[in-house]
């Protein structure tokens, strides 16, 4: 499945971007049970919605902090993946801190959009001349009514798949 052309159609097209989320629904099956529905933004960048369902609640019937979490890093990767091509980069998370900022009542959203000069700087520039790069995301998250309810900071290592050993 190749998610860079998947995110691009999704961008402008209903029936693509329902595709999808049902093709990422059965690769990551670990997050359909959120209910997360990815939306490539028009500009570029990518937000995953997060619907106000009893899954994602906590003891207290919340946004679970573990659930906003799992949505920035799940939006941050697709941003990443959706800039770099997967089959040239490894991308892996090494790093994941949330500062939560107020309890969520209501559905909420992540959203990260690298620019292409961001990637080119943090992230190009330094695999030219390393065999891996470290590169921190800040994600947002928001709910529906425009409160701050996190900020998640990702560190994902990239490396071109041909630096890359496994041990045998």
């Amino acid at each position: 499945m190749d998610i860079s052309s998947l995110l691009r159609f999704a961008r402008s097209s209903r029936i693509s971007r329902w595709w999808l989320n049902a093709a990422l629904g059965r690769a990551i099956p670990f997050n359909r049970p959120h209910g997360f529905r990815v939306v490539p933004q028009k500009h570029g960048g990518i937000r995953v919605d997060i619907p106000f369902l009893p899954v994602n609640h906590n003891h207290i019937k919340g946004l679970h902090a573990c659930c906003l979490a799992t949505a920035a890093e799940y939006c941050s990767g697709l941003a990443l993946i959706e800039q770099l091509d997967a089959r040239k980069f490894r991308i892996i998370m090494k790093s994941l801190r949330v500062e939560y900022h107020y309890q969520g009542k209501a559905s909420a959203h992540a959203v990260f959009a690298p620019s292409a000069d961001d990637i080119e700087r943090h992230i190009l520039q330094f695999l030219r001349i390393e065999g891996s790069v470290l590169y921190t995301a800040e994600v947002p998250i928001h709910d529906s009514h425009a409160n701050h309810l996190a900020t998640a900071y990702i560190t994902w290592q990239v490396k071109d798949w041909a630096s890359v050993r496994t041990q045998q």
